[in-house]
Order: structure tokens, then sequence, then C-alpha cells
């Protein structure tokens, strides 16, 4: 018994003729007649009497008539709430950016596509972020990188057709507590650095891997956790530490954290997804969102007036 027979099954009651009721469906009536014929060979009954005047139900045909109009009526609502069903995209974020960055995608996204939904899974560990894009688990990821490649900063790429798009520069800057030997200097060297104790997290920290690339195995690192650990740790005096500025930028302020006269490469804001799920409804609109903010929306040291010790 198939949708479409109890449609037909519906007009032929209503219009009394096959001929009246295949000029109402835009059906050949011979269509119209096989249909039927069709459904009363499923069932197993008579549902019409033929006769001159037209069709007519049969017993049968009443008990039908009832069980047509709500299978119809079922099959309608379906179909509304599957067509309404609200499109969700799937955002992960590296958890130091997803406070600073995210909210504006969001906001952005609810004006460009006020029926899309979007559920952000934020987490410290970029390779998870990445494993879950590539899986498809989520649909794209923002997390911190370097270079003309994925994983520039130094970490592998899952194997899968990823693409990326940079929204912008993230400044990093070396931190200490006020009263840090090196913190007075007015300018400093790579070899300044050599041998002081610098706070960091994990080895697949982003920051991390570009302490590393800054200033390979000369100091000695510190394990201590993530950002606001390091953050707290540098406040204490236990060391140095390499942070994004949107991380620190409230501390330089008040004087809780001296930032360092040494210059460092930033990192980039990146925006990671599969290439071949680029047909995903909501996507195109989340890389729009995400890059329509001049540096990324993240402050800078100049942007907060914090003039570089050079």
């Amino acid at each position: 018994m198939e949708l479409r027979q109890l449609r037909t099954f519906e007009a032929v009651v209503a219009h009394r003729t096959v001929t009246d009721a295949a000029v109402a469906l835009d059906l050949a009536p011979s269509s119209v007649s096989e249909q039927i014929r069709t459904l009363e060979r499923g069932l197993g009954v008579a549902l019409f009497e033929r006769g001159p005047r037209g069709m007519r139900l049969t017993a049968a045909g009443e008990r039908l008539r009832g069980w047509a109009r709500r299978l119809l009526d079922q099959a309608d609502q379906a179909r509304r709430d599957v067509q309404e069903t609200r499109p969700v995209l799937r955002l992960g974020a590296l958890e130091t950016i997803a406070a600073v960055h995210v909210p504006a995608v969001l906001t952005r996204l609810a004006e460009r596509r006020p029926d899309l939904v979007v559920e952000v899974r934020s987490d410290g560990a970029r390779d998870r972020l990445m494993d879950a894009v590539a899986a498809a688990d989520l649909d794209a990821a923002l997390l911190l990188d370097t270079g003309n490649d994925l994983g520039g900063l130094g970490f592998g790429a899952p194997a899968a057709p990823l693409a990326f798009l940079d929204l912008g520069p993230v400044p990093l800057v070396l931190v200490a507590a006020p009263d840090h030997p090196l913190a007075a200097a007015p300018r400093l060297r790579k070899e300044d650095l050599y041998g002081r104790r610098l706070l960091v997290n994990v080895p697949a920290c982003s920051f991390w891997l570009a302490g590393e690339r800054l200033l390979g195995d000369r100091v000695e690192r510190v394990r201590a956790g993530g950002v606001p650990v390091m953050r707290a740790w540098a406040e204490r005096g236990l060391g140095i530490a390499l942070l994004p500025w949107f991380a620190v930028a409230d501390q330089v302020a008040t004087g809780a954290l001296a930032r360092l006269a040494f210059d460092v490469p930033g990192l980039n804001l990146r925006l990671v997804w599969r290439a071949d799920r680029e047909a995903l409804p909501g996507l195109r609109e989340m890389l729009y969102a995400s890059a329509a903010s001049e540096a990324a929306g993240l402050p800078s040291p100049a942007d907060e007036g914090v003039a570089s010790r050079r």
C-alpha cells in the first residue's frame, strides 16, 4: 500500500469516476485504474463497486477511507517536520580561543543564517579536534597554526582531504612577573632567555610548539598546565610564559604581569574543514562569518596601547 495509491483512492472517492479523478490528479485514466486495482490486490478486497453511474465504495472501501486520510495526514506532517528541521553545524575550537573568537562567529552566523543551529565543542587538544574533523564528527574546527601548510607549527595532520582558511594573526608575547630579572630589560636577545624557566603545558600544546620554534631546547621547561595556570604561575614569579596577547592583556594593563621586550612571531587563527564536505549546509556561511573580522577579532598589543620596547 503506497501513499500515491491512497491519494488516488481519495480522488476516486471524491470525483466518483476514474476519468474525473484522472483529470484532478493530472494522470491518465489508465494509470488511475491500475493504481486502484493494485491497491485492491494488495489488500485482498474490493474497494469499489463499478457501475454505469460511477464508482461506489464497498464496506471495505468505507473502512479504508478513514485510514487513508489519517495515513496521508501523518505523511504530510512527517514531511513538514523533516523539511522544517533546522540544519546543525558542529564547530570545534581550542579552549584558548573559544571564549574570545567564537562568540563573534556565532553572532555573525545568527545574522546570516538564523535557521542554523551551531553546536560548539571546545577542547584543549588540537589533535582531538583535527581527528574529529577528519572523521566528520565535527564539521570544522578553529585552531592555531603557522606557515603555508596545515601543521606548519610542528604537528602532524590526519590523512584526510583537509582544507583551511587563515582568519587572522594571533600575537604571542613573553610575560613574567613585574619583579622578574628580565622584566626591566629594554631589549632582550635569545641568549638572554637561555637557562630560564619557561612555563609550558603539554608537548602537543600550540604554545609549547611555538616555544620550541622560538627557543629550541636551551630553556628549562616547567610543566604547569593550561593558559590560566601558566599565567597564574608567571604572576607568582615561577617562570616566564609564552602566551597569546589576548590571554594576558588585562594582567599587563594592571601590572600583574610584565611583557618582556622580545620579538615573538605570532600564530594564525586557522579554520579547518574537510574539502569534500564543503557543500554541507551552513559551512560556507561559517567561513564567511569567521573571516568577516579584521585580525580575526583578536586584540593585538598595539590595539591595547602597549608600546613594544624595541
